[in-house]
């Protein structure tokens, strides 16, 4: 087994889902993570955790999913059984990497919608975890980002394997800064965006529980604007897939915090179905900022390219409760979908008018033009 692969299972342990024994901890894995899977497995062990091992499969989810379609009956809201093991667990790990990147590409996306309102709450239950989310290099994901598998292998690596600690202090800079300000604007070709994060915690997402950070990569921090604020225009120019779709070039413009329209040069259908999924998936839940420069290029995973160094990203759909006052519920959504717009080139992020990062360099970083 490559060592990489212990240092990866020992990080998603230990520093990000922080386990201690005694820990209910369910662990959900695609069906090429074996080998991780079984790194991590010795782990919970070896701390003295009680672990539930769960068989996850997009191609699983295609077949039932057309099952239920040809069964023509709606879908059970929540199933109890489900539910129950998600509310009863300390946490959740979810550990990606399947054999086929597009698995379901072919289910209509208003069985998608319909079964995503149906599990809203495990998902809710699940996010109410110390929950996170990591990927395994497989062969397919290698080849959806364009890569050989060895060079994909040290790409990801090189992306998890990170010095959290010292990541964490940098990005606390940006925290502050979104902690402190208001307006939040966003400049560069098609895209003159601004919105308020005004009384909103920004997460320093160092891939750790205890920053409220649950993906494995991270190395971003965002925060949640406030919904009827969102004005302007914003291009998202870095393709990606959307329900095994692909998707590129997406414009959306915004009116009140609400996407008044919306253009796409690939995947538009797609997007009109998670527009369309409830009143919530109109509306941003996520401001983002990418400060990973352990990622240094687009692989279509959306695990690793919104974390990129010198990029932005938001979402459509829920917002995350760690950045909301309390007893604020957000912005409700089924949906939680991150789109990217690259910031290396001719560009501005502002904060109260001053200029935060300029052509992708934050104002702390050599070569910043103020």
């Amino acid at each position: 087994m490559d060592e990489r692969v212990r240092r990866h299972a020992e990080t998603l342990v230990d520093w990000s889902a922080r386990i201690e024994a005694g820990d209910d901890v369910i662990v959900s894995l695609d069906e090429g993570t074996h080998d991780l899977g079984v790194a991590v497995a010795r782990l919970l062990g070896e701390r003295g955790a009680n672990p539930v091992f769960v068989r996850q499969s997009d191609e699983l989810t295609r077949a039932y999913l057309q099952g239920h379609e040809a069964f023509d009956g709606e879908f059970t809201a929540d199933p109890a059984h489900e539910l129950a093991l998600c509310e009863s667990a300390d946490a959740y790990l979810s550990i990606r990497g399947g054999h086929n990147t597009t698995a379901m590409a072919d289910v209509p996306g208003e069985i998608r919608q319909a079964h995503a309102k149906a599990t809203k709450a495990i998902r809710q239950a699940r996010l109410a975890t110390d929950w996170v989310a990591t990927i395994h290099p497989t062969r397919s994901l290698a080849q959806q980002a364009g890569m050989a598998f060895e060079e994909y292998r040290d790409f990801v690596y090189d992306a998890i394997l990170r010095d959290w600690e010292s990541l964490a202090e940098e990005m606390a800079r940006m925290k502050e800064i979104l902690d402190d300000g208001d307006e939040v604007r966003i400049v560069r070709e098609g895209t003159d965006l601004t919105m308020s994060v005004a009384g909103r915690t920004a997460v320093n997402s160092a891939a750790s529980v205890a920053y409220d950070s649950h993906n494995l990569p991270s190395g971003e921090v965002f925060t949640a604007p406030v919904e009827d604020s969102v004005e302007g225009e914003v291009h998202f120019d870095v393709p990606m897939t959307i329900n095994d779709t692909r998707v590129r070039d997406v414009r959306l413009t915004f009116e009140d915090g609400e996407v008044v329209d919306f253009t796409a040069e690939a995947g538009e259908t797609v997007l009109a179905d998670l527009l369309d999924t409830d009143a919530g998936a109109r509306r941003l839940g996520e401001l983002g900022i990418g400060m990973n420069r352990g990622i240094d290029r687009f692989t279509d995973n959306i695990l690793f390219d919104e974390k990129m160094g010198e990029t932005v990203h938001l979402a459509l759909g829920r917002a995350y409760d760690a950045c909301l006052p309390e007893g604020e519920s957000g912005n409700d959504s089924a949906i939680h979908t991150d789109m990217i717009t690259d910031m290396s080139g001719d560009s501005r992020l502002e904060v109260d008018g001053e200029v935060v990062q300029r052509n992708g360099t934050f104002r702390w970083e050599d070569g910043f033009e103020g």
